[in-house]
């Protein structure tokens, strides 16, 4: 079986000047025949243009356009896939875990801990290549978001409805993301797989550590990305339209501060690497650097390695329709008009 394809698929929107040029040559015949009968009585003015014809300046303007559209596609390039190879593509399986708890909403990292992770993983899925990527939500317990895909523009997608209404349980199960996304890789997949937790890492729930080491023991490795400060922040919020902050019980502002010894514990228990956030960058550089170190997995894959140019088809045929259009006259022809080939004697 060929594939076929356009090597210019955008040059075909030139096939919609067709029907406008159409258009004009309707109302240019409408405009022709009014100018006609006011000029005189339709059956003089016939006798006076005895080779006038109606059809054959129709004739030539659709044998025309049919030449326009060969050469419109001819343009795009059409092609045929001809041979069918194996291609060697080396990537590993990446699963990223967002934090989405209310403390993500803080801005001690600007414009706020939640939607500066969201730009980090955004770009961390354009630095990524032959690479299959998963995303997972976690507050309070764990949600995926995005199974394990290789198409990152979906991925950039799902990533965009990101928000802190999507888990309503509270919390930092990291321990629980860490589980779920074990479970999420390509089963039985040969390729190296990393989970990347991005998070402030408080108020953690369960066990993390024990999910990294069981991890790692499946030959995973898990890094952690820590949002925000050392020192904390608010918790900001809208009430009634007015900005305000979450507070405790005895109605204290609530600080809510990075656990960064806990997310370098779970890094060093997954074999993996921690980095800190902060507003001048959030250390992807090194993260992404780590994980271009992972031996990648080589994945079989069939394409179509070479593509045979047809457009010379459609050019000639364009020309043969021009040169068909060149010979045929707008008018009839006196000596063919004298020709009667079933007039009775």
């Amino acid at each position: 079986m060929e594939m076929f394809r356009f090597a210019h698929i955008e040059y075909l929107w030139g096939l919609l000047i067709i029907p406008l040029l159409a258009l004009f040559f309707i109302l240019s015949r409408v405009a022709r025949k009014r100018a006609l009968r006011r000029f005189g009585n339709h059956e003089t003015i016939k006798e006076l243009m005895p080779f006038a014809s109606k059809s054959r300046p129709a004739f030539k303007f659709i044998v025309v356009m049919l030449a326009l559209a060969f050469f419109i596609v001819g343009a795009a390039r059409p092609q045929f896939g001809s041979k069918l190879k194996k291609m060697k593509r080396e990537g590993i399986e990446l699963i990223i875990a967002l934090d989405v708890s209310n403390s993500m909403m803080a801005e001690d990292i600007q414009p706020n801990r939640l939607e500066r992770s969201k730009r980090a993983i955004s770009r961390l899925v354009d630095r990524l290549k032959d690479d299959k990527i998963g995303l997972i939500v976690f507050a309070g317990e764990a949600y995926t978001q995005l199974p394990i895909t290789s198409d990152y523009n979906s991925a950039k997608l799902f990533l965009e409805a990101v928000n802190t209404q999507m888990v309503p349980r509270q919390g930092t199960a990291i321990g629980a993301a860490i589980n779920l996304a074990m479970r999420s890789f390509t089963p039985e997949g040969e390729a190296n797989k990393a989970i990347v937790i991005i998070t402030d890492g408080e108020n953690h729930e369960d066990d993390p550590l024990a999910a990294a080491e069981e991890a790692i023991n499946n030959g995973i490795v898990v890094h952690t990305i820590g949002m925000g400060l050392p020192q904390g922040a608010p918790i900001p919020f809208s009430s009634n339209g007015q900005k305000d902050y979450m507070r405790d019980n005895d109605g204290n502002v609530v600080v809510t501060k990075l656990d960064e010894p806990m997310l370098e514990k779970i890094a060093a228990a997954g074999n993996g690497i921690y980095v800190r956030a902060n507003n001048a960058q959030v250390g992807l550089n090194a993260l992404f650097d780590e994980i271009n170190k992972m031996e990648t997995e080589e994945m079989e894959a069939l394409v179509y390695s070479e593509y045979d140019d047809q457009f010379q088809y459609f050019f000639a045929i364009g020309i043969f329709l021009l040169l068909l259009e060149f010979i045929i006259l707008e008018r009839k022809n006196r000596y063919l008009m004298k020709v009667k080939l079933f007039s009775a004697k």
